[in-house]
C-alpha cells in the first residue's frame, strides 16, 4: 500500500493549482493535484503536453474511467467508491494508482483490507496561488 502525507512517513507532496501560470510556483519535478472538472480540461492537457505528472480527485464511476484515460498517475476517490474503483482499476489494468483521501490512521486498515493500492493524508497538498 502506498501512503501519502503520515507523519511517520517520508512522502511525495502534490500541489493543487487553480490554473496553468501558478506552475511556476511549484518546485520543479513535482506532481500537480487536481479536482475532475470539466474547467479543468486546459490545465491537464497543458500537464500532458508537458510531461508533468499529475493526480485527479473523482467523484464517479464516469470519472474514474476518464482520469485513467487521461493519464493521471493516481485517481483519488471517496472511501465509498474505493472498492469499486480498484475493482474497475485491476479489471482494466489502469496504470493509475486508486488513492483514498483519509483524515485518522486508523482508516488505512479499513483501506488495506479492501484492497485500494493507496492512502492520501490531506496535509500531502500543498495549495499554490497564482
Amino acid at each position: 500500500m502506498i501512503i501519502f502525507g503520515h507523519r511517520f512517513l517520508a512522502s511525495e507532496n502534490f500541489y493543487h493549482i487553480p490554473n496553468i501560470e501558478a506552475l511556476e510556483n511549484t518546485p520543479p519535478s513535482s506532481s500537480i493535484f487536481l479536482p475532475f472538472e470539466e474547467e479543468s480540461l486546459d490545465i491537464i492537457e497543458h500537464l500532458r503536453n508537458n510531461e508533468i505528472p499529475f493526480i485527479l480527485q473523482v467523484n464517479t464511476i464516469t470519472e474514474i474511467i476518464y482520469a485513467s484515460s487521461l493519464g493521471s498517475s493516481c485517481i483519488v476517490v471517496s472511501k465509498e467508491l474505493s472498492k469499486t474503483a480498484q475493482n474497475i482499476a485491476n479489471n482494466y489494468l489502469f496504470d493509475a494508482k486508486i488513492l483514498v483521501m483519509i483524515e485518522d490512521e486508523s482508516e488505512i486498515e479499513e483501506m488495506a483490507l479492501l484492497g485500494v493500492d493507496g492512502v492520501l493524508f490531506s496535509n500531502a497538498i500543498i495549495k499554490v496561488n497564482s
